[in-house]
């Protein structure tokens, strides 16, 4: 077993956190670059995972500043993606009707982005507020008539919105708690805007499914922390709160799970089932973790020998998604322009710039016509099925797709 660290636990504040996998030092994936003169001032970062044995959280060692993580360079527009709006769609209308939310209501959601979820209770009349600091995001979403907040969520907001008058019928924080470094703040600000009869719902990726399938590119840092059940129990209840109920979308970012939180205890014989099952399966102890780093390992060598191979060959490589998995994926892995040529990604907003730390130039998808490549790496393979369908023409004309998660395959 690994010597602990000194680094407090982000929820319990144990200082005995054992760690289980490097990354290496590795730029921040979302930080996009504008161009060459950017290449030489890339600042690069440790990127260590370590478990908790006091509440099980699993998180990374080093804190960036959020500040430096989610301002002008970050990039990422929720509303490219055609699966999540309607995964989201059918969330936001099933609270419609669990909640009856109307005029009267108030749904909150931190982390709103461009106002991809929010715009749907706008649709019904529903009174909204969206928090986001990135600006660029919270510009789109006044602009699709979400009212937005250029703040970070945490205690202050929540008491200083508390003292306006506002509480939440309904809070939604969708992929945001991994990127908080202040976790009992966050959830003591949920506690302070919820409503008394109010529902918080909490989404990110689930640990088990990023363990049990080795997606290490879902760590980057701007995702401090990687959540089971047990661990989110413990962080709500230490603020009043409890865990309820909880829902797993096997298909949505490698695996998720939605948590229903609320300030009355009703717990689900869901909840128990998954505490269960996380404790019987070993998710709350350090040795589930333990041949994680081999596992990955292991896919590095099998993913760089396959593209090396086909190089070798006369085969020509793109990629799809410069997201922050996908920089995660070619910093570990050492893919550079001399395995792939370009990456293509659906967001406008990032046509012109180029990956993190491997400075691959990142075009529009019309690039994987107009050039024909033999085989594409999907960065982005949470939403595969997504991209082969637009990509079919490609696919139709000889195209080849590479998965590289949980096993690197062609298909």
């Amino acid at each position: 077993m690994p010597e602990p660290t000194a680094t407090p636990c982000r929820s319990c504040g144990e200082t005995d956190l054992r760690t289980f996998l490097s990354l290496g030092t590795t730029p921040l994936a979302d930080a996009l670059l504008p161009g060459v003169a950017a290449f030489a001032a890339e600042p690069r970062y440790p990127l260590d995972v370590a478990f908790c044995p006091g509440c099980s959280l699993v998180q990374i060692l080093e804190e960036i500043p959020p500040e430096k993580l989610f301002v002008e360079n970050y990039l990422y527009f929720s509303s490219f993606s055609d699966e999540l709006l309607r995964h989201n769609r059918a969330h936001a209308l099933s609270l419609v009707e669990r909640l009856g939310l109307d005029e009267s209501s108030l749904v909150v959601e931190v982390a709103s982005n461009d106002g991809y979820f929010l715009k749907n209770f706008v649709g019904l009349g529903i009174p909204v507020l969206g928090i986001d600091p990135a600006p660029g995001q919270a510009d789109a979403a006044e602009r699709a008539g979400v009212p937005t907040l250029r703040e970070f969520f945490g205690a202050e907001l929540a008491a200083r919105l508390r003292a306006e008058g506002r509480q939440a019928h309904a809070i939604v924080a969708n992929n945001v708690m991994a990127h908080v470094p202040d976790l009992n703040g966050f959830a003591a600000g949920y506690r302070t805007l919820i409503a008394d009869g109010g529902l918080v719902t909490i989404e990110n990726p689930y640990v088990r499914d990023l363990i049990d399938h080795c997606e290490f590119d879902t760590i980057y840092h701007e995702h401090h922390c990687y959540f089971s059940c047990t661990a989110v129990d413990t962080l709500v209840r230490r603020h009043g709160l409890f865990l309820n109920h909880v829902e797993h979308f096997a298909n949505l970012h490698g695996g998720t799970l939605r948590w229903h939180v609320g300030p009355v205890e009703d717990v689900s014989e869901m909840v128990r089932t998954y505490l269960r099952t996380e404790a019987e399966v070993g998710v709350t102890d350090y040795s589930y973790y333990a041949d994680f780093a081999r596992r990955v390992e292991q896919i590095r060598a099998e993913l760089r020998e396959l593209l090396h191979d086909l190089k070798r060959r006369g085969a020509t490589i793109a990629a799809y998604g410069a997201a922050a998995k996908g920089s995660t994926m070619v910093n570990y892995v050492g893919i550079g322009t001399d395995l792939v040529d370009f990456v293509v990604d659906r967001n406008i907003h990032k046509h012109g710039t180029y990956m993190p730390g491997m400075h691959i130039p990142v075009v529009d998808p019309a690039a994987l016509l107009d050039e024909r490549p033999d085989y594409v790496l999907l960065l982005a393979w949470n939403f595969k099925d997504e991209i082969m369908r637009q990509q079919a023409v490609y696919h139709d004309r000889g195209g080849r797709f590479i998965v590289p998660v949980p096993r690197p395959e062609v298909v």
